[in-house]
């Protein structure tokens, strides 16, 4: 299989007909070894250095990198694996908890737009937007904090968020930002796992927190809620990748292929020089030359 092909079958083309349980968390499309996958992703990490660069230099695209999962799906993890041959002036994180007193006087895309990346540059949301549609609607008292008209309020309101979200990614996609998102698909198993294993580990203490484990009694909440999401706002401009994130080894894996995959289709090129700026290169060749 090559490389590109990691990402495609976890890309939702059609939103309208997607349904969560036909997407196994456990799924590493056959690929056993984690030597092997490794081996892949330090190969894809290498392109997409080269492909940031030219990225950076052309200074025309921007590229939107937005995740979302459920707590301990590995996240920070990807971000950290993944970007990690990526020069950090041509990137930047942005990680979005619970909105402050200011972002509450403001509408629910406010926060976030702030932190758009810059042509030229990678922007990372670690969670974004989209918590509007998932952790406000599994709790929909949250809405009584956000101090918006009550009359506002009605049972279309979550199908309005969508609509506004992609008006607002289409606008992005039609100003030269490219956003891909991911959905870091685990099981309820494996998060377990993972948390009795940050419990069980005094290095990973810090990462566990008591609120985790009361929202998996939502669980089965937040899954309709992710479907719904990603029914809604799974577009041929911003589209959703339904990541397997059982192994952490082949959700790397994906997401660096799915963002080389986008990046490449950019036909990216290091800018030209016209020939003005190649006489102006050439007298100053000569004049470093000339020195003593």
């Amino acid at each position: 299989m090559k490389p590109s092909e990691f990402a495609k079958p976890f890309r939702v083309a059609d939103g309208a007909n997607f349904h969560l349980k036909d997407f196994d968390p456990e799924d590493t499309l056959g690929l056993k070894s984690k030597e092997h996958a490794q081996e892949t992703l330090e190969r894809g990490i290498a392109r997409l250095s080269e492909l940031q660069e030219k990225l950076y230099a052309q200074d025309r695209w921007g590229i939107l990198l937005i995740l979302q999962a459920m707590d301990a799906a590995g996240k920070d993890s990807t971000i950290k694996h993944v970007m990690s041959g990526v020069n950090p002036q041509g990137c930047r994180v942005t990680s979005f908890k619970a909105p402050s007193a200011e972002d509450l006087e403001h509408d629910f895309l406010w926060r976030i737009m702030r932190f758009l990346p810059e042509r030229g540059s990678i922007g990372i949301f670690n969670r974004s937007y989209y918590e509007e549609v998932l952790i406000v609607r599994v709790h929909p008292e949250i809405l009584s904090r956000e101090k918006m008209p009550p009359r506002l309020i009605s049972g279309k309101i979550w199908q309005e968020r969508f609509e506004d979200i992609n008006a607002s990614e289409l606008y992005l996609s039609r100003n030269g930002i490219v956003v891909l998102k991911f959905f870091l698909n685990i099981s309820k198993k494996e998060q377990k796992k993972r948390f009795l294993e940050r419990l069980d580990e005094p290095e990973k203490n810090w990462k566990f927190s008591a609120s985790d484990v009361l929202e998996r009694q939502y669980w089965d909440e937040y899954m309709r809620a992710y479907e719904e999401m990603i029914r809604n706002t799974s577009t041929k401009c911003a589209p959703w990748y339904v990541v397997p994130a059982d192994h952490k080894w082949f959700t790397r894996l994906v997401v660096a292929e799915a963002l080389i995959h986008s990046l490449e289709e950019l036909d990216l090129s290091f800018p030209k020089m016209d020939s003005e700026k190649r006489r102006d290169l050439k007298k100053a060749q000569a004049a470093l030359k000339r020195e003593k």
